[in-house]
């Protein structure tokens, strides 16, 4: 993962109420129970060319400063048919991510060897799903899924497996800058990943397994705000889920972009929120890019499900964070909740997601119930998470 200027924010914002735990490394295990399907993974290696893009060093790390077109690397998750090969690691997801811009040669750069040791207690764990594994004959609906700031496309891999494992096709591409790696806090560098969205979108249709009448964008930190001016621009999009999205915390360019108008959109919107950042600390940290009408209170023709998860810091709604042992003995441990507490609601945002896709892509009743029952009915512990359903007007 590389550390964004956002992410460092964030990671500021933690230090001031966790405190460093001396205990042993506990690795994440993500709890939640697989649905009905085993679980395919397939990376495309496709550029966008209508885009360029300058490469900023090749696979031996020697400059490289040429433009040709944007590549986005693309992983699909799947509904596949059980196999008893070996499935992915998060090493396999690392390796994958070596090859991002550089298609066919690995760039084993200082981000990628930093990453490495960062996560290596967690290096040989085992996930869900298949590289390659047949397809199930069908056509599933589809989550476009849009990493954090500069985050790798398998950020949130536990999340997009546990819902292709429930009858999704999840596609992602990483988060990179307008025209190189690095993404930078700007217009340009969010209209730049919502385009990345608008292409998956263009691509899904392309694909043998996907029912586009039935289509969600989820984002996690900057990739929710990218996935909500993605969403404000097309008419094809039927639900939004922003992951402690900075549609929260940059509603200045929310305003600056012209044609984002959440006052207007009809859609559903799963909003998930951290459990310890104030308004003060908005307005300390984020300065500026605060400053304007807020985005949640301004969604009142599409329904607004949000999820408050009192457990989490920003950076655990990323399932390779959750892994990120070094990080942990750096930021430590929230006061009043521990290691596990992260685990849980890292479930729990999960859960919350496929309910809600649920009951809006496949008009499920049951879930539609869910969302609107208080969390205790569902034997979520007390002090968690609080849900509020909000109806739009109509």
């Amino acid at each position: 993962m590389r550390l964004t200027t956002l992410a460092m924010v964030f990671l500021a914002l933690c230090a001031l109420s966790f405190h460093v735990d001396a205990q042993a490394v506990q690795i994440f295990k993500f709890t939640e129970s697989p649905g009905p399907y085993a679980v395919g993974l397939k990376v495309v290696e496709q550029y966008d060319r209508e885009r360029s893009f300058q490469g900023d060093a090749d696979h031996q790390g020697q400059s490289q400063r040429s433009e040709h077109s944007r590549p986005v690397q693309t992983l699909i998750w799947y509904p596949a048919q059980k196999t008893a090969a070996k499935p992915m690691t998060v090493m396999d997801y690392l390796n994958v991510t070596a090859t991002e811009t550089s298609f066919g040669k690995p760039r084993l750069d200082q981000d990628w060897k930093q990453n490495l040791a960062d996560m290596a207690p967690a290096l040989t764990q085992s996930s869900w799903a298949v590289r390659d594994a047949s397809p199930v004959p069908g056509h599933f609906a589809v989550v476009i899924y849009a990493p954090g700031a500069g985050g790798l496309a398998p950020e949130n891999f536990d999340l997009c497996e546990y819902l292709a494992s429930h009858g999704y096709v999840v596609i992602a591409s990483p988060s990179i800058g307008a025209s190189a790696r690095d993404m930078k806090l700007d217009l340009a560098g969010v209209n730049a990943q919502a385009r990345d969205i608008s292409f998956l979108i263009n691509y899904a249709q392309t694909l043998p397994d996907t029912d586009m009448s039935r289509l969600a964008v989820a984002g996690y930190s900057w990739g929710g705000l990218a996935s909500l001016f993605a969403a404000a621009r097309s008419n094809r999009v039927d639900a939004l889920v922003s992951i402690d999205g900075s549609l929260r915390y940059f509603p200045a360019l929310v305003e600056q972009a012209g044609d984002v108008h959440p006052q207007q959109m009809k859609i559903p919107l799963l909003a998930f929120t951290q459990g310890d950042i104030t308004l003060e600390d908005e307005q300390r940290y984020f300065k500026e890019a605060s400053q304007g009408p807020n985005v949640l209170n301004q969604w009142v023709h599409g329904d607004l499900v949000t999820v408050h998860v009192m457990g989490l810091a920003h950076q655990e709604f990323s399932a390779m964070n959750q892994r990120d042992e070094v990080m942990w003995q750096k930021v430590g441990y929230k006061d009043d909740y521990g290691r596990q507490d992260g685990a849980t609601g890292y479930a729990l945002v999960a859960r919350y997601t496929l309910q809600f896709l649920d009951a809006y892509l496949k008009h499920d009743a049951a879930a539609m119930a869910y969302l609107k029952q208080a969390p205790a009915e569902h034997g979520v512990p007390a002090h968690t998470i609080t849900v509020k359903f909000r109806p739009a007007k109509r």
